[in-house]
């Protein structure tokens, strides 16, 4: 048999056959299509007005959404230059991954979204398969193209980050690196921008030896590494520290040398470091954590010598465990050149307290789909409906966000 021919395209003669109701429809369907692409077109367009907006204050590398390469290193370098650091903010889904982006929108700063293999695993589904963290993997990367989709339109630069990765953890270190040279060799990027190698449990010369090597892998796709010296005490995401000797909560100069002199050797290799001076994990009562910042002061200087360099901060220091940190240790560390500070502990309860504040507010109208102080068949939909709470979440976890960045002068930089 013949092949059936291609129906002609409408013209008129078919509006007639339609008869009036059919031709009353496809012109309805015509101009939803147009109106569709017209919206499509806008969005378009409002992208790209966004991606192509330029900061005023910020090295010219620096556009808004996620940075990476030589933008990120230009971002840090500034952030040290000027005396900021950016909020490090572990996320657990697109809640809290939003909030940090709308606090960095207000407060007019970078922000730092931070994934844990915990955090990784939560996104994929506590349900769903983690054999070789499976899950871990695949929830670290679904949330770090939410952010790659979304980031642009908050008009802020973005920094993707991963936190403490232990020895036993390197599987789901090495699927994320993976995920970023996959993405390099289709868009010349890496997925994400930056990972952290948290081997501070390890000898020193296993740590600094484990940490070459990823970065020698790393630099070939302009991956920044934070590695780790000494260890932060206290518990956070699986990693509990709360017995360690407190000797080891202390950085010696010598060792960030050790650690400066053989990264710095890597080409293309970019790395801050997490030099432990006292840091702890969570919040507690003023007296329990002594924090001692001149630590890294007396590292900037040594190296400073030993390298023979002009610039008084030669390294990109980072702060660990920043939650309920005073605002004097905060800025003595930001002198030392500490261009980035984690944020955990004070977050979570924040986003905890909007949606518990939330609940308290509107208690009687939670308490059955039907029937509230306004009447026994009054339904209660509008209350009880997920992302009410959840956005009283975000916001109260904005706000304490945009707290921190002004006590990390983090904000009118860009």
């Amino acid at each position: 048999d013949p092949a059936p021919k291609a129906a002609p395209p409408a013209g008129p003669s078919t509006f007639l056959a339609l008869g009036a109701a059919g031709a009353v429809g496809a012109v309805a369907t015509a101009l939803k299509t147009s109106r569709h692409a017209v919206s499509r077109t806008r969005v378009v367009r409002q992208a790209a007005a966004v991606a192509e907006k330029t900061f005023t204050k910020m090295p010219a590398s620096v556009k808004p959404g996620v940075v990476t390469g030589r933008a990120l290193v230009d971002l840090l370098d500034y952030a040290k230059e000027k005396g900021f650091a950016i909020p490090g903010v572990n996320i657990v889904g697109t809640n809290s991954i939003n909030a940090c982006m709308e606090a960095a929108a207000k407060a007019g700063g970078p922000i730092m979204v931070t994934f844990s293999k915990g955090g990784g695993q939560f996104i994929a589904g506590k349900a769903a398969d983690n054999t070789d963290d499976a899950a871990s993997i695949a929830g670290t990367v679904a949330g770090a193209l939410h952010v790659r989709q979304v980031a642009k339109l908050y008009g802020v630069p973005v920094i993707l980050h991963t936190d403490h990765c232990q020895k036993a953890w390197l599987p789901w270190f090495d699927g994320l690196l993976e995920a970023s040279e996959e993405h390099f060799q289709k868009h010349g990027e890496p997925l994400f921008s930056s990972h952290m190698l948290d081997l501070s449990e390890e000898p020193l010369e296993e740590n600094i030896a484990i940490c070459k090597k990823y970065l020698e892998r790393m630099a070939k796709i302009n991956l920044l590494l934070e590695m780790e010296l000494g260890i932060t005490g206290g518990e956070e995401d699986g990693v509990d520290n709360s017995d360690v000797d407190s000797s080891r909560l202390y950085t010696q100069p010598e060792e960030v040398w050790q650690v400066y002199e053989a990264l710095s050797s890597v080409p293309n290799g970019n790395f801050t470091v997490a030099a432990a001076f006292g840091n702890v994990h969570g919040v507690y009562a003023p007296g329990n954590v002594s924090l001692k910042p001149e630590i890294l002061h007396n590292t900037q200087k040594y190296i400073k010598e030993k390298l023979g360099c002009e610039s008084d901060k030669p390294v990109k220091f980072v702060f660990h465990g920043g939650s309920g940190s005073s605002q004097e240790d905060i800025q003595y560390a930001i002198k030392a050149g500490v261009i980035k500070m984690n944020i955990d502990t004070d977050t979570q309860w924040a986003f905890w307290d909007g949606v518990n504040q939330y609940q308290k507010k509107n208690v009687d109208y939670l308490q059955g789909q039907i029937g509230n102080p306004e009447g026994p068949e009054k339904p209660n939909k509008k209350y009880y409906d997920p992302r009410m709470a959840m956005r009283a979440g975000e916001e109260s976890m904005a706000a304490r966000l945009v707290k921190a960045m002004e006590d990390l002068n983090c904000v009118d930089v860009l």
